[in-house]
């Protein structure tokens, strides 16, 4: 019997049916979550998983892991994550939104006493972007390793200048050094999305980047540099700096090597930070 239909016996005898409001589609190919396993750098590491879905994953986590806390909204897939993770000892099974629940909490009180925290997950599509933000606003772990759709992973590791290149891009950026492991097509899922998925790791800086005094101001900055993606980045930073007048910024934007008609989309980060300091130093 195949591990797929294997699950498709499990489901049937749970009356488990698939929700589209929370995302869920089911890895049914076990080389990949080995092959994720395998890359989160979870040896002996306290692990967060979200979205464990019927424990694939997680089983793979736990053989590698000293200790593995995951997160499941659906209360209806309790009872079968309690009959596929039978006989792990190290993993905690806890019920509850990721995006309400306490991330200090779950980590001092599941995994107390690790050397080291990780983040790996095959994250819901619908809630990828806020679930990663509050991720790495946390700045409690070593690496994030996630499964999310490939249009997702491009604009995380995109480069300034690129079509995929955005504010993602900048906030991903400042907090991670971003690699592409590999892509995972739409028929190693139940019920497959309309989309190829990618698993990206995410190395975490221990601290802000060199030369950002202010965070408040940078992402200010960067929201507002990208928030009128058509217009120059004089005209883009006037709608949310308008105190300082157009001819501040255009000299902002100029004292720091760049063109006055040059777009939000050609800075990097060490771009962006220079821009922040500089009109931060006019604002004060």
């Amino acid at each position: 019997m195949t591990y797929r239909e294997e699950l498709k016996q499990t489901l049937i005898k749970h009356g488990f049916r698939f929700s589209k409001s929370m995302g869920q589609n089911f890895l049914v190919d076990p080389s990949v979550p080995r092959a994720i396993a395998e890359k989160a750098r979870a040896e002996g590491a306290g692990v967060l998983e979200i979205g464990p879905g019927v424990g694939i994953l997680t089983r793979e986590l736990a053989r590698r892991a000293g200790k593995v806390t995951t997160v499941e909204l659906d209360k209806r897939l309790l009872p079968i994550l309690s009959e596929t993770l039978h006989g792990f000892d190290n993993v905690t099974v806890v019920q509850g939104d990721i995006m309400r629940l306490s991330l200090q909490q779950l980590v001092s009180e599941n995994m107390p006493g690790m050397a080291r925290y990780v983040v790996c997950a095959n994250l819901p599509y619908n809630i990828t972007t806020p679930v990663l933000t509050r991720l790495y606003e946390a700045r409690l772990f070593d690496t994030i390793t996630v499964m999310v759709q490939r249009e997702v992973a491009q604009r995380m590791a995109a480069k300034a200048g690129t079509e995929e290149y955005g504010a993602f891009s900048v906030l991903t950026a400042y907090y991670a050094d971003v690699k592409i492991l590999f892509d995972v097509p739409p028929e190693s899922f139940m019920p497959p999305p309309k989309v190829t998925s990618s698993v990206v790791r995410l190395a975490m800086r221990p601290a802000p980047p060199e030369g950002i005094q202010d965070e408040a101001l940078f992402f200010r900055v960067v929201r507002a540099a990208f928030g009128q993606r058509r217009k120059t980045l004089v005209n883009a930073l006037s709608a949310a700096f308008g105190s300082l007048g157009k001819e501040r910024l255009r000299e902002a934007v100029v004292s720091c090597g760049f063109d006055e008609r040059i777009r939000g989309e050609m800075l990097g980060l060490n771009d962006f930070a220079a821009l922040a300091a500089a009109i931060g130093a006019m604002a004060t």
